[in-house]
């Protein structure tokens, strides 16, 4: 690859080429998948990023009249396409527009080049995703999307206005992070339960348990265990299904710890990455035991993005966040291993943002802060064992109970360590 320092021609040429190929990428996707039609293709699509470039790189105060004046050719190429081909669809001209804002940011810097690259990149994927972006919209039920709106709306307005400090009639809390974090935590269900709809109800048994992990662990396994007792032959896929998603918490734990607090990403993910995978392997084992003719059909996934679960969140991430703090300053490391244990039996997100954030504040020590969150994520898993116990079968309870005994030693192993 040429190098963009070693001067300005080189530089410039070198962004002229990385804009001209973004748009050539768009420009193939949209000819192969036909749906541009005589409209635009992989050769127009390069020529709209490279006059993006240049009007940019050497006449950027003209720019947005550059882009109003390349509207103007754009939109009698839609009225003629419409007119001959009867295709009313906006997705090929919208792409145009957006390739030449690709094609300026490209010039514009190299943190532009770089945001150009992935924007470029998440373009294509989207307009090569179609007919199952169609098919899972078309599945969505009018209550879901009802729901969905709200919620969206309640984001989008709520959060701006909420104050970003701290609040003595809140006993100090700060109403936008807990709102923040409340999006963030459904947000991350949510993204499972979108992929969960794309793939289909015979998305099998593996994205089962690691979907419906991701947007309730707990639902999954009582589901998996009540599906035994309806046909006990079935214990093997079912706790291959529990195990998965019991284990789906340990990775999601440490993306909510990257996102609020990196610094104490290293100290958690030998404990958590340990237990994730130790329950990867042996939930690898049970699937190979598992005979090819047992089916299990999945459960009922419902759409995460409610308002009345959102907000149930929030009060227990705010209740965990007061005790946790108190707890520290009262009684020390105990009393947050206590509160850990106790709140990681309900949830683990709560607990694994609060902490994190504790420790980002310095109000208690990595290491308290580790401990008490590998000491929730033991709780939720036995609590995973319990339930495959006691509404489960026999078999059903001791091979998870074994398997999930197994992912808790070593996580206190590498947590003494």
């Amino acid at each position: 690859m040429v190098d963009p320092t070693t001067g300005p021609l080189v530089g410039t040429i070198f962004h002229l080429l990385l804009a001209a190929g973004l748009g050539a990428l768009i420009g193939l996707e949209r000819e192969q998948s036909e749906s541009g039609g005589s409209f635009a293709g992989s050769r127009t699509f390069p020529l709209i990023a490279l006059y993006g470039a240049l009007v940019q790189a050497f006449f950027p105060s003209v720019l947005p009249v550059a882009v109003g004046t390349l509207v103007v050719p754009l939109t009698v190429a839609y009225v003629g396409k419409i007119w001959y081909e009867g295709d009313i669809g906006l997705t090929t001209l919208v792409a145009a527009l957006v390739t030449v804002i690709l094609g300026a940011m490209a010039m514009h810097s190299d943190r532009g080049a770089i945001i150009a690259i992935i924007g470029g990149g998440a373009i294509t994927v989207l307009l090569s995703v179609k007919d199952p972006v169609h098919e899972f919209a078309n599945q969505i039920e009018e209550s879901e999307r009802r729901a969905s709106a709200k919620f969206i709306i309640v984001v989008l307005v709520v959060l701006p206005a909420l104050p970003d400090r701290s609040l003595g009639v809140l006993y100090g809390l700060n109403p936008r992070f807990i709102w923040l974090m409340i999006v963030f935590v459904t947000g991350l269900g949510f993204a499972a339960y979108v992929l969960g709809q794309m793939l289909g109800p015979e998305r099998g048994i593996a994205l089962t348990g690691i979907v419906g992990g991701s947007v309730s662990s707990t639902a999954t396994t009582v589901s998996m265990a009540e599906k035994t007792t309806q046909n006990a032959t079935l214990y093997h896929v079912c706790a291959f299904a529990v195990v998965t998603a019991s284990i789906v918490i340990f990775p999601r734990a440490l993306i909510e710890i990257a996102v609020v607090n990196p610094d104490l990403l290293s100290s958690v993910a030998l404990p958590l990455g340990a237990m994730t995978v130790v329950g990867a392997v042996a939930a690898g084992v049970l699937y190979w035991l598992t005979a090819s003719n047992e089916t299990v059909e999945p459960e009922e996934l419902k759409n995460p993005f409610r308002l009345r679960p959102a907000l149930l969140f929030g009060v227990i991430f705010a209740a965990v966040l007061l005790v946790s703090e108190h707890a520290n300053e009262w009684f020390g490391a105990s009393g947050v291993y206590a509160t850990a244990f106790v709140s990681g039996l309900a949830d683990v997100d709560a607990m694994t943002i609060t902490l994190s954030q504790l420790a980002a504040e310095g109000a208690v020590s990595t290491e308290v802060a580790t401990t008490g969150i590998v000491i929730a994520a033991i709780a939720n898993t036995l609590l995973k064992a319990a339930l495959a116990w006691v509404l489960g079968t026999h078999r059903l309870g001791r091979l998870v109970s074994i398997v999930l005994g197994a992912v808790v030693l070593s996580g206190l192993a590498f947590l003494v360590v």
